[in-house]
């Protein structure tokens, strides 16, 4: 160990108000994922720390401020680096060391310093160059917004050049503030970055499959849970680009697709919202929407790109709300191909064919629905499990269950409910619990599987389901923003001001180009 390394009791920090700990990602032990501590380590322990005593308050009012860099364990790297504190005229109070959570051949150092801004910020430009700086606490009196808000400063490692995004909290300043840089990514959960990397989403089936629960009305049909495995081998096989293949439905799989399309077809006219019945004739016309035909994915894949720009990938069953959601986030919609089993026609344990076809397509092919459902994909996108699975509970009450009013009357718009005879029926009638829909106490609803939810919630139109969804994402706890890039399919990570201009040049010139 390096004799400067010092190692102190992380309670002196907790006394002060800060740690570590605090300035660093937060493990998550759910899911295998981590997220980014922004902000609400050490809030109740930083206020009790000024009151008990003047330390905490010689942070701000004195200049104090801290920095947790991290480098190599090695011989000379540490006097190296507080060497450069010595070339500023930083003087540092404490020091404290520790191995690195992150990669196993480093350290992290933690440096309390007194100091000026200038003095910080020169400092800063030299350590960057011979560590990998994790964190930054700079002084309250320094940076922080107006109002008192915390600040988060974010150091472009790039262009020399810091901005400051306010914290969506609003508890009182809190001083953990986080550097964004490259490695940040590695400490978020993973997410594809490109419309190729779904073909990962979509191996990571969670239920069913060819592996049917004992529960299931096809578990002792031999020959159906072979025809299974058919749809699980041709899904698992399919890779992004590759034209979806076709499929020979037995006579039995077209009967009961027959089935289902019949009664369902019965209640569209007095139960299916418009945009739905504006898109069903289209697609009995363009993708062989028939009672005695089972339509391909490859051809609903083609209409839905030239009507909304979604396009549908098969899958062999469940995917965990993270995958699916990703996949809307690029317009993608993870489809099975599997029937139902005949036994029992109008009921399904499991998403299959007929409720993606008739319940997810038609509205698929609706661009303000289409943009609806890429927003709460984009949401998603690094978020926590906790986010995502309040994500996932909206996207349930609405793409899967939702309602709307039109002409006065309750219409549905879920696909669970356009694919379901029994609850179509009961959602639009006297019996059923309807809420209006708001992100806020819709995502803390139990989601039901097996029967008919406790409630459903309604809005006014998709537009209003859009805007009251957007303004619940600003909630998400997420060290950057995203940006669907249409033209390379891929995902872009607004972390720094260079990003964000880039983003607004290029919109800036589509609208000049429309504009004319």
């Amino acid at each position: 160990m390096q004799p400067a390394m010092m190692m102190f009791s992380s309670k002196y920090w907790a006394r002060r108000g800060f740690s570590l700990d605090s300035a660093l990602p937060e493990e998550r032990p759910a899911g295998g994922g981590l997220s980014l501590n922004r902000s609400s380590s050490g809030k109740n322990e930083e206020k009790k720390g000024n009151k008990g005593n003047g330390k905490g308050e010689s942070v701000s009012e004195g200049g104090k401020t801290a920095v947790v860099f991290s480098l190599k364990n090695e011989v000379g790297g540490l006097v190296k680096a507080l060497r450069l504190f010595q070339e500023k005229h930083v003087s540092m109070v404490h020091i404290e060391s520790r191995k690195s959570k992150r990669r196993n051949s480093e350290v992290e150092i933690f440096v309390d310093c007194d100091c000026s801004k200038k003095e910080f910020n020169e400092l800063i430009q030299l350590l960057k160059f011979q560590t990998n700086i994790v964190s930054l606490n700079p002084p309250e009196n320094i940076w922080t917004d107006e109002e008192g808000k915390a600040a988060f400063v974010s150091l472009d490692l790039d262009t020399d050049k810091c901005f400051a995004q306010v914290s969506p909290q609003s508890y009182a300043p809190v001083h953990s503030t986080h550097i964004l840089s490259s490695t940040d990514l590695d400490c978020v959960p993973w997410f594809p970055r490109k419309i190729s990397e779904l073909d990962k989403c979509s191996q990571r089936v969670l239920m069913y499959g060819s592996e049917l629960d004992a529960d299931h009305p096809g578990f002792k049909d031999n020959v159906y849970r072979q025809r299974r495995k058919y749809f699980v081998d041709v899904a698992m096989s399919y890779k992004y680009g590759q034209p979806i293949p076709r499929v020979e439905y037995t006579a039995e799989e077209i009967k009961t697709w027959g089935v289902v399309f019949r009664e369902l077809s019965k209640l569209y006219p007095t139960h299916a919202c418009r945009e739905y019945l504006k898109n069903f004739p289209l697609l009995t016309k363009y993708c062989g929407y028939r009672e005695d035909n089972v339509p391909q994915l490859e051809d609903v894949s083609v209409f839905l790109k030239e009507r909304s720009g979604f396009t549908v990938r098969p899958v062999a069953g469940y995917l965990s709300p993270r995958d699916f959601l990703a996949g809307l986030a690029y317009r993608v919609f993870h489809c099975t191909q599997y029937i139902r089993h005949g036994s029992d026609p109008l009921y399904t344990p499991e998403p299959d064919t007929c409720h993606e076809l008739l319940g997810h397509v038609p509205l698929l092919a609706d661009p303000k629905f289409a943009q609806f459902s890429q927003e709460i994909g984009l949401a998603s996108l690094g978020a926590s499990d906790e986010d995502v699975q309040k994500l996932a509970t909206c996207y349930f009450f609405t793409i899967e269950f939702g309602l709307c009013k039109q002409e006065g009357q309750l219409r549905a718009y879920g696909a669970g409910l356009l694919s379901s005879i029994g609850e179509l029926k009961h959602a639009l009638s006297d019996k059923a619990n309807v809420k209006t829909f708001d992100p806020k106490t819709t995502c803390l609803q139990e989601c039901l599987i097996t029967t008919f939810q406790e409630a459903y919630f309604v809005s006014e139109s998709f537009e209003e389901a859009k805007e009251k969804m957007r303004d619940f994402a600003k909630s998400i706890n997420r060290p950057f923003s995203v940006y669907f890039n249409p033209y390379t399919q891929s995902i872009e990570i607004l972390k720094d001001t260079r990003s964000i201009e880039n983003v607004v040049q290029d919109l800036r010139s589509d609208l000049n180009t429309v504009l004319g």
